[in-house]
């Protein structure tokens, strides 16, 4: 059994990929483009600014990245305070880490403004000691083990007693260098990177009823 899980919200806990898939989708509609092959892989590490940064300088927008992010804040907030869903078994498998005395962390990229709306709506707020933005790491992105090594932190464990729940590459990659053991959430914004998770990870699921029960 570990001492502390960290949780990823946007692929792991939260079924809400879509949701950004339709804002990049109608973001970048309303300025004359598509959403390129690779866009979502190059920022699916990345905090929010930098997205947005790295956004306006690919498309050349004359746009500044408060401006942008207040546009994908106010498109996303209906949807994470309304109608994302946790991924099958959440908040089962929530219960069981929680009664068996396992402390739990979120390690996000999300605002606040978006993901406590969602967390209260899924019902899973209350299940979480701490909530580790990037943000809280210097905006330094999950391609950095520094996000989830703060959450563990804060959980009072050591990295070899955490184990990560996470469904993208770049946080798999870190979090596993760090000591910790991962487990991959398979989410279909990350299926070009399928078999090197799955070669990476300490274990795969395709919603809760596949995690893992400690003894």
């Amino acid at each position: 059994m570990p001492k502390a899980a960290i949780f990823d919200l946007d692929g792991t806990l939260l079924d809400s990929m879509g949701v950004w898939d339709q804002i990049d989708m109608d973001f970048l509609a309303r300025r004359g483009f598509e959403v390129p092959a690779d866009y979502v892989p190059t920022i699916s590490a990345m905090p929010f600014e930098q997205v947005a940064a790295y956004t306006i300088e690919r498309f050349r927008l004359n746009e500044t990245p408060e401006a942008v992010m207040a546009e994908w804040d106010d498109m996303a907030h209906e949807a994470y305070a309304t109608m994302v869903e946790s991924k099958p078994g959440a908040v089962e498998y929530l219960t069981y880490l929680h009664d068996a005395g396992v402390k739990l962390g979120v390690a996000t990229s999300l605002t606040p403004s978006l993901r406590e709306p969602a967390m209260k709506h899924v019902g899973i707020f209350d299940f979480f000691t701490t909530i580790t933005s990037v943000d809280d790491v210097h905006g330094i992105g999950k391609d950095q083990p520094d996000v989830y090594l703060l959450a563990a932190s804060r959980l009072g464990a050591e990295p070899c007693e955490c184990v990560v729940f996470e469904d993208i590459l770049p946080g798999i990659r870190s979090a596993k260098s760090v000591g910790m053991r991962v487990w991959a959430m398979h989410d279909d914004s990350s299926d070009a990177d399928w078999a090197r998770i799955c070669a990476l990870a300490d274990g795969v699921m395709f919603d809760f009823h596949d995690a893992p029960r400690f003894l």
